[in-house]
């Protein structure tokens, strides 16, 4: 396209085509009193696209509870940033790549990976950790084998490339991803807590420079489009919207930019991630309230002939943006030639607060930045709770035949076996989940991974959560267990929760139904944060999770992190010694809705999910928190997801030695209930018999309900659990190991290894 074709003025059918609206296009006219040209229109397109101006959920967003003693760095940075005490803050966020990772599920995952790691080591933290949180379609989805397998290769290789651990994360399979997976990306680093560095553009006369990779033509259109509309069919034709990531490239750009941030010639700093070169400058001008000008010929190019527009919009991935005091771009510049990467002047901050672009030695785009950083179109879009919510929550359990004592243990060994509950080995062995000597829990036998803080005796803990099934049922009370989950599992290892990150992963914002769904997950995060002390400091919203109009389950995922002060006191899932006391903490009530058992044995998805009760929630993680800080304790695990038979089947199996188990169960709750319901704020433990009753006073002294049901050990090997006199489980620990860790690789290779 010839230079003068470039600064034509758009029309309305322009706008429509880039995603705008006509309203946009109104007050895009009435900003700058012209037309603009097709660069200027494209910067506005993707400005004010959905997943860069969040113009559909700011409201909303707004109720979630951001501040705390701890909190240093809240949402509105490249993450957000807690204090852990010695000086040291933990930095962390969240993120999701979803609609890249269903169109090319490799470098869609990949770049996932890459993008939150800039995310963090942009704040001048070494990224230490990172999880995974995966959602697939049915397992049988003719899609869905291909989908994890490139899925997880893409991960593993990025951050296995870059030496960063993959300590954890989840995957859950449901019928309403069939469309559009989720792969949501979280990372965490530390640094210097007086040494966080932010993404400004300040100081007028100061250097603007880029920083990493070339830029090339792959990624163009990603936030804009493939991250701000819904799928149709045509997903194939999107391939070239996907970004293609170097990891090694990465790993260079990483120790380049904490070299430098080891100095004092940085004013600013800022990934250039979706959105690319414009939502970079905009964004460090905005903050500052200055302009830049900005020229595009000295931004390195990978392709030949690329337009303003190609450069503007271009998500190549690996590079970013520094603004430097004036007279140092030299030392910048040596320091990136030593680790062989670009580092080019591109422009300067001015004080007009006016993004001007030139190429080709004349001026192509002048645009304040005021209105596209700040001043983005926000919609309180229609909420309304669909009709089909009273019979998705209508559950008659009287309707629902209860399992016969002897088909018990049948059905335990189907849940152990089933997609959603079975060993991960296969997706976490493909990650490095020890580089760098951080990892003190590793993946599988805990409920939450845990890295050490180096120099320190200070351990975090980390944890992803969300039952999409919950959400789907009640948004509010699903959401609250999301973040009810991730602080119990906190709580297991002997943390403390200090706050969260979320990845809000929802359906079509322009439906009622969706924006009731998210509005009320949004209340359901914001009481359940309040009420447990744990502010949300960075986050993402993924909308237009929908393909051929049919929309994913809420998920509202949760990225909690927590701090272990001692770190020899941390406990794990599995079971230890025989002898050993079993105790249970929490009350069980007959909760069936939304179930594992309902959905796998019933193929019931129906009902309302267990309630939350918060201040039994704290109570419990105080609880653990004690016990585990005294040493009492042997293992802890909390009941979740397929009940209370399931988690000490899993304490049975899921440390290198597995044990038998004798339970004792009393009362007149259904057989299935007892067993499989989920009710929340529950844990089982283990200790020495001889601290029982310390144990059960504790717990009952902080308000939590406890009382020894079982031993470790029994005859054979074997999982025994018996109610008033009756036995309901009796199965072999080997043959439940086998059940449990053998099922998720016939997902992905067949049953035939095929």
């Amino acid at each position: 396209m010839s230079d003068e074709l470039l600064l034509q003025p758009t029309t309305l059918e322009d706008a429509l085509g880039e995603g705008l609206t006509e309203e946009e296009w109104g007050k895009i006219l009435r900003i700058l009193g012209r037309e603009p040209n097709i660069t200027e229109l494209g910067i506005f397109a993707l400005m004010w696209s959905e997943h860069c101006s969040y113009k559909s959920s700011k409201a909303h967003l707004r109720r979630l509870p951001t501040t705390g003693p701890q909190v240093i760095q809240g949402p509105g940075e490249n993450a957000g940033a807690v204090d852990i005490g010695e000086g040291l803050a933990a930095v962390f966020k969240m993120e999701s790549h979803n609609h890249p990772s269903f169109v090319e599920p490799y470098q869609g995952a990949a770049t996932g990976v890459g993008g939150i790691l800039r995310d963090v080591f942009t704040m001048g933290a070494r990224p230490i950790a990172s999880l995974d949180s995966l959602r697939f379609g049915e397992p049988d989805h003719p899609k869905t084998p291909g989908l994890i397998a490139g899925v997880v290769a893409g991960i593993g290789d990025y951050g296995n490339c870059v030496g960063i651990p993959t300590v954890g994360g989840d995957v859950v399979f449901h019928t309403s991803y069939n469309g559009n997976i989720l792969v949501n990306a979280f990372t965490l680093g530390v640094c210097k807590a007086d040494r966080i560095f932010k993404g400004l553009a300040a100081g007028p006369g100061n250097p603007v420079i880029y920083v990493g990779a070339r830029t090339g033509r792959d990624g163009i259109h990603g936030a804009g489009n493939l991250a701000s509309k819904a799928f149709e069919d045509e997903e194939e034709e999107k391939r070239p919207t996907v970004q293609v990531g170097d990891p090694f490239m990465e790993k260079l750009l990483l120790e380049a930019c904490l070299e430098l941030m080891a100095g004092d010639a940085i004013v600013g700093i800022q990934d250039m991630g979706a959105a690319g070169l414009t939502s970079s400058s905009f964004e460090m001008a905005g903050r500052a309230g200055t302009g830049i000008d900005l020229d595009l010929d000295k931004v390195p190019a990978r392709e030949a002939g690329m337009t303003p527009y190609e450069f503007m919009l271009s998500e190549s991935q690996e590079r970013m943006v520094i603004v430097a005091k004036q007279g140092r771009e030299e030392d910048v510049r040596r320091i990136f030639e030593r680790w062989d990467l670009h580092a080019e002047v591109v422009g300067h901050v001015t004080d007009d607060g006016n993004m001007t672009v030139r190429h080709g030695g004349r001026v192509v785009a002048v645009l304040p930045v005021k209105p596209l950083a700040d001043e983005a179109p926000e919609y309180d879009r229609p909420a309304e709770r669909p009709a089909w919510q009273d019979e998705l929550q209508t559950l008659d359990l009287a309707e629902i035949q209860q399992p016969k004592p002897e088909e018990c243990g049948e059905i335990l060994m189907r849940l152990l076996g089933g997609a959603n509950l079975c060993s991960r080995e296969w997706v976490y062995t493909q990650y490095d989940s020890t580089v760098r000597t951080n990892t003190m829990v590793e993946p599988g036998p805990a409920d939450a991974s845990v890295v050490r803080i180096k120099g320190t005796n200070r351990a975090l803990a980390l944890k992803s959560d969300c039952n999409n099934r919950y959400c789907l049922l009640d948004p509010f009370e699903g959401a609250k267990a999301a973040v009810a989950e991730a602080a119990r599992n906190i709580a297991c290892v002997g943390g403390k929760p200090l706050a969260i990150t979320d990845c809000l992963n929802f359906g079509n914002p322009e439906r009622p139904e969706t924006m009731w769904q998210f509005s009320r997950a949004i209340d359901g995060i914001a009481e359940a944060c309040e009420a447990l002390g744990c502010p949300v400091v960075s986050g993402n919203v993924s909308f237009y999770n929908e393909t051929a109009g049919k929309g994913i389950a809420p998920t509202p995922m949760i990225g909690m992190v927590g701090l272990i002060e001692d770190r020899s006191s941390i406990c794990t899932a599995n079971f230890i010694g025989e002898g050993d006391a079993v105790i249970l903490l929490g009350e069980t009530r007959e909760e069936l809705g939304g179930s594992e058992y309902l959905a796998q044995v019933h193929g019931i998805e129906r009902g309302m999910p267990p309630r939350v009760d918060l201040k039994r929630e704290k109570a419990l993680g105080d609880t653990l928190r004690e016990l585990i800080g005294l040493g009492v304790l042997r293992s802890v695990h909390d009941i979740s997801d397929g009940g209370l038979a399931v988690a000490v089947a899993e304490s049975c199996i899921v440390g290198h030695r597995r044990f038998g188990c004798t339970l004792e169960l009393e009362g007149t709750h259904r057989i299935d209930a007892l067993l499989f319901g989920e009710s929340q704020g529950r844990a089982v433990l283990s200790c020495l018999p001889e601290n029982v009753a310390y144990v059960v006073e504790t717990a009952w002294r902080h308000g939590v309900p406890a009382q020894q049901i079982g031993v470790v050990g029994g005859r054979d090997g074997r999982l025994v659990i018996n109610r008033n006199g009756v036995t309901l489980v009796d199965i072999g620990v080997g043959e439940a190991f086998d059940a449990w860790r053998g099922a998720f690789e016939k997902i992905v290779i067949g049953e035939n290894g095929e």
